[in-house]
């Protein structure tokens, strides 16, 4: 029997990030025993020139898919509880995120700690930021610490808000632990 390879599952926070830093073909990069994939529900939430950008990708390089959300009644009722107005009212895209990773037990790719963290916390789901996959992207001699910190000003300097961090004292989840 096929062992099943661990996801990491993209919101559009981190998908916006790469590609406005030109970097999304080096996140498959980063963690290659991994396999990237894409929300149906995400991809819907991307601005035009950022979705060109990643269908270009999954089309070319194809080690980015796309997956549709809710193929079963648990995973669609607990999207509907996180996303009404009257329970969390978190986002689609990250409350599909999380979901999905719930239920298949794969890594949530968002940066936004402030409504993932919890969730994620309760359900023992690993998540990781822009700024996670740019320190690995550093452990791994992919980019230097310089590199990333200008990818981190140029997307800052776009419209987006990744954290300003200092990465030789960045710290955060080992990859044997995921």
């Amino acid at each position: 029997m096929k062992e099943k390879k661990t996801k990491i599952v993209l919101d559009a926070d981190v998908i916006n990030h790469f590609v406005r830093g030109g970097l999304l073909s080096l996140l498959p990069n980063i963690f290659p025993e991994f396999e990237f994939i894409v929300l149906d529900i995400v991809k819907k939430e991307l601005p035009v020139l950022i979705l060109s950008t990643l269908v270009k990708q999954i089309k070319e390089e194809k080690n980015i898919k796309e997956v549709v959300f809710g193929q079963n009644n648990i995973e669609i009722k607990e999207y509907f509880r996180l996303t009404a107005t009257n329970g969390l009212g978190l986002g689609r895209g990250e409350s599909a995120c999380m979901v999905y990773c719930r239920y298949h037990h794969d890594v949530v790719g968002s940066s936004n700690t402030k409504d993932i963290t919890q969730y994620c916390r309760e359900h023992n789901i690993t998540f990781l930021t822009t700024n996670d996959f740019l320190y690995y992207a550093i452990q791994r001699n992919l980019l230097t610490i310089k590199e990333a910190e200008d990818f981190i000003t140029q997307v800052r300097n776009l419209g987006s808000f990744p954290p300003i961090v200092d990465f030789n004292t960045y710290t955060c989840v080992k990859i044997e632990d995921m």
